[in-house]
């Protein structure tokens, strides 16, 4: 039987209208005001809870324990958005008209491509969290992001790939803009190489994956690329599992946060994994920093909550109120971080940065090989607006 590969990407899975908002220019001294709009709640809401935590990780570091910038506190409001961009939208406006001129989180890709055209209406800076989409990278000059975007995931799991010309590749996912961005991504990067991509996409609310993993083993693709996130994913594994598509196939997955490891069980040693990240990647000042601070360690997420806190300490640093000079101030800055060094690329925001191959050994991560940021940059595109 001919061998096949299954890649499994694991990570995260426009809109309301409004005129900018006009405020009063803030005294000397006056705290700057941060909206952190995320997942506190549904079914990414533990992406959420390690975001927010990386995030105040993040901020004691970046400011030395004192959360202000150049003698001013920063004001950090909370919102819940559930998963639901409608629900974001309302929140950032909310925010932006309570006068904060930083929103930040964004847990789900929909959710951050409906509140990026609401960052740009209102002239305010946006820092996307775990949102991977590759379509918000670009998408305006006032959206930035703090975590990895579905290319690198791909170039990531590339990096596993001897020879994919001519080879049939499958892409497994769930409808919707992290789905979507994930065939995108690997017909670009893999099938740009000469494999045939197709695609199947699952229902977001589906409970049973036994049809779809039949559809896997009836199709006989090379590759399988399955792109998964929130509380399913242990049915999915399952589904897979029972239909022998496990134990047919030599498996490249990507390692999702930490509750999922127990998933795979026994097969688990049997895998080689693509990670964004994992407790114990690094070692830096920034994972001791942040593994200080953050209860039960480190997880997938933690380093896109950090990284947001530092770029916003950034911004305030430099910009003030002034978004224009935030922009400025972001727009091709280097900084080490808990994943090692990022690079905001000033073209389109891209925040270029390292990714690893992983193994399990008795259910523990081990890192086999950190990706440095150009193994798995991500192709530069035209700012939108």
């Amino acid at each position: 039987m001919r061998k096949r590969l299954i890649i499994l990407a694991a990570a995260l899975f426009a809109a309301g209208c409004s005129s900018p908002q006009e405020a009063a220019a803030p005294q000397a001294g006056a705290p700057v005001k941060v909206g952190l709009v995320y997942s506190q709640s549904g079914a990414l809401a533990s992406y959420g809870k390690q975001y927010i935590e990386g995030f105040k990780a993040g901020l004691a570091k970046a400011t030395g324990g004192t959360n202000k910038v150049n003698g001013r506190a920063i004001e950090v409001t909370e919102a819940d958005d559930a998963g639901d961009p409608a629900k974001a939208v309302s929140a950032a406006k909310d925010l932006i008209g309570k006068g904060a001129k930083i929103i930040a989180g964004s847990t789900s890709s929909g959710v951050a491509l409906q509140v990026a055209p609401i960052a740009a209406q209102n002239k305010v800076l946006f820092i996307s969290g775990p949102a991977a989409t590759d379509a918000l990278t670009g998408v305006n000059r006032y959206t930035f992001r703090s975590g990895r975007q579905s290319y690198q995931d791909v170039m990531a799991a590339k990096s596993f790939i001897s020879a994919p010309a001519g080879k049939n590749v499958l892409v497994f996912a769930q409808e919707g803009a992290f789905g979507t961005s994930n065939v995108a991504a690997v017909t670009a990067v893999i099938g740009g190489a000469g494999a045939k991509v197709t695609s199947i996409l699952v229902p977001a609310d589906a409970k049973d994956f036994t049809p779809f993993a039949s559809q896997i083993k009836t199709a006989k693709p090379d590759l399988v690329f399955v792109a998964w996130a929130g509380t399913t994913a242990a049915a999915m594994w399952n589904a897979l599992d029972q239909q022998a598509v496990l134990a047919t196939t030599t498996v490249v997955t990507g390692l999702d946060q930490k509750a999922s490891h127990a998933t795979f069980g026994a097969a688990g040693e049997k895998v080689s994994f693509l990670s964004h990240y994992f407790d114990g990647a690094t070692d830096n000042d920034f994972a001791k920093s942040a593994a200080a601070n953050v209860s039960g360690g480190l997880d997938i997420f933690s380093p896109d909550g950090f990284n947001a806190a530092q770029m916003i300490v950034r911004a305030i640093g430099e910009g003030g109120d002034d978004v224009e000079k935030m922009i400025t101030a972001l727009e091709g800055w280097s900084f080490d971080g808990v994943k090692g060094k990022n690079t905001v690329r000033k073209d389109d925001h891209a925040l270029l940065q390292p990714m690893f191959q992983v193994k399990l050994v008795a259910g523990k991560p081990q890192l086999i090989k950190a990706l440095n940021p150009d193994e798995v940059s991500p192709p530069a595109v035209a700012m939108k607006g």
